[in-house]
């Protein structure tokens, strides 16, 4: 799937639910069905710095410079943005994570304007790591 499609499955499921507590809920839902991070790699080399929750991401980048990330956060909301930038992000190539900053997915679905500012400062550093990942790589 591209990143395009990838946006637009997440666009389209956004657009279907009426108001932003059922959008809450729905996110809180992503995070719960996010595959558990093994605890092996929530350490400090894997934690996110700028979130207020706990958030650990666990990014690998394959041979054929495809990007793979597993993630989890201690908070239900934050696990649910997390699941989101998995989806939208793992599994693409880095040269496409490189071109798509998910700031505008976020602000596309109207969720970027209903997170607290410490949420939205986590979630920067959250896109900022997986966009660093992919520019060292």
């Amino acid at each position: 799937m591209s990143i395009d499609d990838s946006f637009q499955n997440i666009s389209d499921d956004f657009s279907y639910l009426d108001g932003w507590e059922e959008k809450y809920k729905y996110v809180i839902e992503l995070g719960q069905q996010l595959p558990a991070l093994d605890d092996v790699y929530k350490v400090e080399a894997y934690k996110v710095k700028g979130c207020t929750s706990q958030v650990w991401l666990k990014i690998s980048i394959d041979e054929q410079n495809v990007m793979t990330i597993t993630g989890d956060s201690d908070a239900h909301i934050v696990k649910g943005l997390v699941a989101i930038l998995v989806a939208y992000y793992s599994g693409q190539g880095v040269a496409d994570i490189q071109q798509n900053d998910a700031t505008k997915l976020f602000a596309h679905i109207g969720l970027a304007d209903q997170l607290t500012p410490q949420r939205a400062g986590g979630l920067s550093a959250m896109i900022k790591r997986i966009q660093r990942a992919a520019d060292n790589h």
